[in-house]
């Protein structure tokens, strides 16, 4: 029986309206996962699966002299022993990093060859050296502790500017110096004549600091081998499957075809979970030579040293400007800290991601970026939320600020003057990169105007009336969103009436179902209930790059489109035989196939389960499903403008935010309720590095913030309501008009939080402090500063 194509077109346009682009959806794993439902890595079990212990050094540098495993060996329920040599014998390939990233010179950058376990020296407390496999975790654990591992300790280095020193510390041979990539971008000929004709130059150190990821789960794998296929599985929580199983089954040295890799739920990763690790190579290795599933999960203490850092960087900035104001240019020189390996993407976000976005919405003619990116004996790097964006643009607002009050200029003022204004849009930045869209001055006018910024010095005085110092900071950012590459759009009808979407990049947090149906309901008119993302199977995901760099919606929402266009073409094939009709006469509308101008027409699922069921003539589709590759679309530009108000408690140096808002322009806006969540968790996480978080160590290398009693995290009592607002210039670079939200909350907060602080002790003379702005900081500043005023009054 055909349908009524208007009745069908009316109820189609009522599920639009509720579930189409642009309306807040509610999350369709919410249930699942606020109820306790969800599965992550942690809750799978295998039958006969055993248990995997790490052996880890104690000592932040050294040589493995020797390693005792015979006492382990013979302990009860103890499967297995292995070390380095052991797995050397295996012929498995070492972690590299795969970024063609060249030295100043043009020479590649120097790779670290990192090993599953190391064979002759221990760079970094943590570091694997042994692993154990036994019958309960218990006795894995207790046979690990009985491992001797004997080390000639050597002196370490945890300072990336130290260990750049003539005399210290040499992590490896073949590595001058520790500098394993020695970073420059932009024209220092031209820079150097700018700045000379500058009639101000601005000068700002800035201490970047290194955070921990801390994920709300820890890493954690299972691995298993089939001996009759002689294919390895693992589930693990990764960023995307397609990506971590090709670079697993490299260091396996097995073709692709050799691993499975699964992920269920993954309970956050911001970057740390997008790379391979040892203990998977361990875990892999033990499943083959024992024939059992071998499971391990990393504690929270464990997980300080061996998941990777984030940030890290000692750097010099400059802005030079003319007397009016305008940039004549910017530039950045000084130190990024590799930890003891390079792995992942790890010098990315040190070196030419700060050259890609310290641009960010200002005209700003000439760039540069010199960064030596340095080993040394702390947790290897990687990459944090933004991975360079939010650092970028928190060198650039710094400066700003700093200029302003260095020449007299109103702060506000001094932005104004430096916009890239709408009419120089598309805009051709220093960075290499064309702007495609966005009104930053528009965007900057409507966050003053949601800020209540002209209220500020009635509250300001109602501050110290309290006995409480305030400060406002108003901050302007933009992102370079991840570079174009391959992403699947996989749109299948199953027999049940479901839809299934399969797509390469992968929901760790983002909320990727709800949108992404959205896209999917809105092209094809399928019903937003009966769609199913599949995005974990690296059996079925085949192609896809995960998520990151803020990505997502425009690599799978641009291959839900174009794949939803393959399907609308082979409907309107199937039904013109369905409905005798020559196919040029077949329109398609709000799920819908009709014959022009009449009212006879069949629905897509309809369609797809007459197929199913129906053998149709030679030509004819025998489905709707279709497997697209799309080749990728071009970065995009979010940007946006946020505002925060501090109140500090002189006597104990405590900072409070007491108002937080911005306004921020993501292009075409596929779900608001998920936007705003992902800058809430952006700007929770910006609060955490500017007020609290601070990986450090001491003179051994020993690590001091091992343990949540030692390393902060933001509290929900630390995080403020927010006052969004969004001014969106939709992009032109892919069909949704969609720009990247995931990390804009922190690159938006950083400066804005800091700056609102400076503010603030502006009124005690203080001009300079680095995150974070603990207490104990922000209090001696102050004291500081009271005394510097005294002394010069």
């Amino acid at each position: 029986m055909l349908d009524h194509p208007s009745l069908l077109s009316a109820e189609n346009d009522v599920a639009l309206q509720k579930f189409g682009v642009g309306q807040p959806v509610r999350r369709k794993e919410d249930d699942t996962l606020v109820r306790g439902k969800g599965t992550y890595t942690d809750d799978l079990s295998l039958p006969g699966q055993v248990y995997a212990w790490i052996v880890r050094s104690s000592h932040a540098h050294g040589v493995i002299k020797n390693i005792d495993v015979e006492a382990a060996r013979a302990m009860t329920g103890v499967l297995g022993v292995w070390t380095g040599q052991d797995l050397a014998r295996a012929g498995y390939n070492p972690f590299t990093c795969g970024l063609p990233m060249k030295n100043r010179d043009g020479s590649p950058l120097f790779q670290t060859d990192r090993l599953p376990l190391m064979t002759d020296k221990v760079r970094f407390v943590g570091d694997p050296v042994a692993f154990v496999v036994a019958r309960t975790l218990a006795q894995a654990r207790e046979a690990g502790e009985a491992v001797v591992v004997d080390i000639d300790p050597l002196p370490s280095v945890t300072r990336a500017e130290d260990a750049a020193k003539p005399g210290a510390p040499q992590l490896y041979d073949h590595i001058p110096n520790n500098v394993a990539l020695d970073y420059h971008s932009g024209d220092d000929a031209a820079l150097d004549a700018a700045f000379a004709k500058a009639a101000h130059v601005t000068r700002l150190g800035i201490v970047n600091t290194r955070l921990a990821v801390v994920a709300m789960e820890p890493r954690a794998a299972l691995a298993s081998y089939d001996k009759t296929t002689q294919r390895f599985t693992i589930e693990v929580p990764t960023q995307g499957v397609a990506g971590n199983r090709t670079s697993l089954a490299k260091t396996m040295n097995v073709p692709n075809d050799k691993v499975h890799l699964l992920t269920r739920n993954v309970g956050g990763s911001f970057g740390m979970k997008n790379t391979s690790y040892p203990e998977y190579v361990c875990i892999l290795h033990a499943a083959r030579e024992l024939g059992l599933p071998v499971k391990w999960t990393d504690e929270r203490s464990t997980s300080f040293l061996s998941d990777s850092h984030g940030r890290a960087q000692d750097v010099d900035c400059e802005l030079a400007l003319d007397a009016n104001g305008s940039f004549l240019g910017v530039r950045v020189r000084g130190y990024g800290n590799l930890g003891a390996y390079i792995t992942g993407v790890a010098p990315l976000p040190l070196s030419l991601n700060i050259a890609k976005n310290i641009n960010s919405v200002y005209r700003t003619p000439l760039i540069g970026v010199d960064i030596k990116c340095v080993l040394t004996n702390t947790t290897l790097m990687g990459a944090y939320r933004g991975a360079g964006r939010p650092e970028a643009n928190y060198f650039m607002e710094r400066l700003i600020d700093r200029a302003a009050d260095e020449m007299g200029i109103d702060r506000l003022t001094l932005r104004k003057r430096n916009f890239i204004k709408p009419a120089q849009i598309p805009y051709a930045a220093a960075n290499g990169l064309t702007y495609d869209s966005g009104d930053f001055p528009a965007v900057f006018g409507k966050a003053i105007e949601q800020a209540d910024l002209a209220g500020f010095a009635r509250r300001k005085k109602e501050s110290r009336k309290h006995g409480k110092l305030r400060g406002i900071a108003v901050g302007s950012y933009l992102e370079i969103t991840a570079p174009p590459n391959p992403e699947l759009g996989k749109i299948v009808f199953e027999a049940d009436g479901t839809v299934r979407l399969i797509t390469g990049t992968l929901d760790y947090g983002q909320g990727h179902a709800t949108p992404f149906a959205q896209v999917l309901a809105a092209q094809l008119g399928v019903p937003f209930d009966a769609i199913r993302l599949s995005q974990g199977d690296s059996d079925i995901v085949h192609t896809g790059n995960g998520t990151g760099g803020s990505r997502s919606i425009m690599a799978s929402g641009t291959a839900i489109v174009e794949a939803s266009k393959l399907v609308i073409e082979k409907g309107k094939q199937a039904a013109a035989q369905v409905l005798e009709a020559a196919e040029g006469d077949i329109e398609f509308a709000n799920g819908q196939f009709t014959i022009a101008g009449t009212d006879r027409g069949i629905g897509i699922m309809d369609l797809a389960a007459r197929l199913r069921d129906t053998k149709m003539p030679e030509g004819t589709p025998s489905s709707l499903d279709v497997d697209h590759t799309a080749q990728g679309v071009p970065s995009t530009f979010p940007n946006g403008c946020h505002v925060a108000e501090v109140e500090i408690d002189p006597d104990t140096g405590v900072v409070q935010i007491v108002r937080y808002s911005g306004v921020n322009d993501f292009g075409t806006v596929v779900n608001p309720m998920i936007v705003a969540g992902q800058i809430h968790g952006g700007v929770a996480q910006g609060i955490g590095q500017a007020l609290m978080e601070c990986v450090t160590y001491d003179d051994n290398g020993q690590p001091v913030t091992g343990s949540f009693m030692d390393y902060a995290l933001p509290r929900a009592g630390d995080v403020p309501s927010m006052t969004l607002g969004n001014h969106p210039s939709p992009a032109t670079s892919n069909p949704l008009g969609t720009k990247g939200c995931g990390e804009a909350g922190c690159a938006g907060s950083l400066a804005t939080l800091v700056n609102a602080v400076l503010d603030a002790l502006s009124d005690e003379g203080v001009t300079t402090i680095d995150m974070p702005l603990t207490p104990e900081k922000v209090w001696r500043a102050i004291q500081d500063g009271r005394k510097a005023k005294t002394a010069t009054a």
